[in-house]
């Protein structure tokens, strides 16, 4: 029954964010915003916690707790931001997944699980790739979340009950 609640919800969901995609970033760039701040803190008072033990690594703690707090600033005020870095970090793993694809095809092409593994690391790379096209821009990112969130409340029906 909770996973027919749960997949109701996501493909209503899905539906309003598609029906209005920005307001789909917006949701999603404000929480992953206090999420990244929420870590900005914890970073910066380990931080300051470790410098008894060693200053480098406090300090270290300290640096990356304000690019992470300047980061989740930024995706809170600017979901742009947030629609800039999803498309890079899609264009990334498009990129590692090719690269990967690769090498388990030159690994070796006489074990059949290496050459699909390739081929599928390659196909998946590229669509990786397309999307972190279309996610530079927010209206498209937010028509990707909800088609995530359609996609992910159909597989809820489809899940076993507990």
């Amino acid at each position: 029954m909770r996973n027919a609640a749960m997949g109701l919800l996501a493909i209503i969901l899905g539906l309003i964010v598609i029906a209005f995609p920005l307001l789909g970033v917006v949701t999603v760039s404000v929480i992953t915003g206090f999420a990244v701040l929420m870590l900005a803190i914890w970073f910066m008072i380990a931080g300051v916690a470790e410098m008894h033990d060693s200053a480098l690594v406090g300090i270290l703690y300290v640096i990356l707790g304000i690019v992470a707090l300047i980061l989740g600033m930024g995706f809170i005020f600017n979901p742009a931001l947030f629609a800039a870095f999803v498309g890079i970090l899609l264009y990334l793993a498009g990129i590692l997944l090719i690269i990967a694809g690769i090498i388990a095809l030159l690994g070796g092409m006489e074990a059949k699980h290496r050459v699909w593994g390739g081929v599928l690391g390659i196909i998946l790379g590229i669509i990786y790739i397309i999307l972190g096209i279309y996610a530079f821009d927010p209206i498209y990112l937010g028509i990707l979340i909800g088609i995530w969130l359609i996609i992910t409340g159909i597989f809820s029906f489809l899940a076993p009950s507990e």
